[in-house]
């Protein structure tokens, strides 16, 4: 039981990259999911990924809301 705990934590740690970016709304998470994916193996790559999933370069939602007039 123990040892299933284990890799359910490694997978989940080995793609909090792709965790981030994709809780951040992030444009360009499905690339990082699969550079995490090919890459995140090393370390130079897994940290490459959590610094691009950090990075600024998220979605914003857009509300306009109508003139006053209308209301």
């Amino acid at each position: 039981m123990f040892s299933l705990f284990a890799f359910f934590c490694a997978v989940v740690l080995y793609f909090a990259p792709a965790i981030v970016a994709h809780h951040r709304h992030h444009q360009s998470s499905g690339s990082i999911f699969l550079v995490n994916l090919l890459l995140g193996w090393s370390i130079i790559g897994w940290i490459a990924c959590f610094a691009w999933a950090c990075s600024g370069n998220t979605r914003r939602q857009v509300v306009i809301l109508p003139p006053e007039r209308y209301r």
